[in-house]
């Protein structure tokens, strides 16, 4: 008697306390919680909740699964830029295209804050493209982590704003005016055929005045393992679908600026052609038709005798001293990453330090898939 007295009693007090039983182990945590002092508040594994109180409601989830390093490098490629990273320029302060391919700008000094000049992390941002289809500033900080370890694949399916297939070969060495241009190097970061890292570029800016820039970093980071704060900066008139050019700013980290610093606007001009910026459209510059970019510059004595296969240049990409791979087979100069280096026999590869133009001068011919 005492003891049935004694089960009441426990069940009475159990009921009066609200304690329950141990969860078993068939417990349904799907099973929907009554009581309304709960209904906002869900604990699990998966989230974290501060214990402070805050004025906006954040939650942290924690991903269960690991993730791979391939899954890390594509976060840091696709990472979009923030309105800190953009700049706003204003076309009416670069002074208009007067024969030069690039000016310097603010004392050839990039604009880079005090901050990020002290970065050593590799990161890649793009920015979106805007409602008439245009790129933005593309900011990276350049090192060995993210240069290519493959070749560049095809860039053929892009289109960007102010593109059109034309060709000039009475004016233009390899006939087109236009090129897919990258804004960072494909040798640089290896992007490929990313809508947001490519403008419509005349061959004259792309294979001309960017590379004296690009190189100049890859070699540099290259030699030194290095990182160089790299950002260009498309500048379009008005709605124009076509850049006026690009400014280029780079800035060596590790070494406070002393092996890169440049700050440089290159115009998108290509020598015997005019171009209407707003749509890409283009035409023959009749002061100067029947020419080839290479025939409007003068052409010394000197140079005139150098080659019989090549002439020299004045223009500052063939007097840029840079490292360049030589077959000494078939005498032909070579940019490090061109495909024809990998099917060079080890005995005809000299790596070398020098310019295009005193490399010809020696009886080299610059390639015609990486220098032309």
């Amino acid at each position: 008697m005492k003891r049935k007295l004694l089960i009441i009693y426990l069940g009475i007090l159990v009921l009066l306390t609200g304690c329950i039983p141990q969860e078993s182990e068939s417990y349904d945590r799907s099973m929907p919680i009554d009581d309304p002092t709960t209904e906002d508040i869900v604990v699990s594994s998966e989230v974290i909740i501060s214990e402070e109180p805050t004025t906006e409601s954040v939650t942290t989830e924690l991903s269960t699964e690991p993730v791979s390093e391939d899954e890390a490098d594509k976060e840091i490629k696709n990472e979009e830029l923030t309105k800190d990273d953009s700049r706003n320029i204003d076309v009416a302060d670069i002074p208009p295209y007067s024969g030069k391919p690039y000016i310097e700008l603010n004392n050839n000094v990039p604009m880079f804050t005090e901050e990020e000049k002290k970065s050593t992390e590799a990161f890649e941002r793009y920015s979106n493209l805007d409602k008439l289809g245009r790129c933005g500033v593309a900011y990276a900080n350049v090192c060995k982590e993210l240069m290519p370890t493959e070749e560049r694949g095809s860039i053929g399916n892009v289109r960007p704003s102010g593109w059109h297939t034309v060709k000039y070969p009475d004016v233009i060495e390899d006939n087109y005016l236009y090129n897919r241009s990258h804004l960072i190097a494909y040798s640089l970061a290896g992007e490929n055929a990313n809508e947001k890292n490519l403008i419509t570029g005349t061959r004259y800016l792309n294979h001309i005045t960017m590379q004296i820039f690009e190189m100049q970093v890859l070699d540099y980071v290259r030699a030194k393992d290095n990182h160089v704060l790299y950002r260009v900066t498309p500048v379009f008139e008005n709605d124009n679908l076509l850049a006026t050019g690009v400014i280029m700013e780079a800035w060596s980290v590790e070494d406070d600026g002393r092996g890169i610093c440049f700050n440089v606007f290159c115009y998108n001009v290509q020598p015997g052609i005019e171009i209407d910026y707003t749509t890409g459209e283009s035409k023959r510059d009749e002061s100067v038709a029947g020419t080839t970019t290479e025939q409007t510059t003068e052409t010394t004595t000197e140079q005139a005798t150098t080659s019989d296969n090549a002439a020299t240049s004045d223009s500052d990409w063939y007097n840029t001293k840079m490292t360049f791979i030589l077959n000494t087979h078939t005498k032909k100069i070579h940019m490090p990453d061109c495909r024809g280096v990998k099917q060079m026999a080890d005995r005809n590869k000299l790596e070398c330090e020098s310019t295009i133009n005193e490399l010809i001068k020696q009886g080299y011919e610059p390639c015609k898939m990486c220098l032309k």
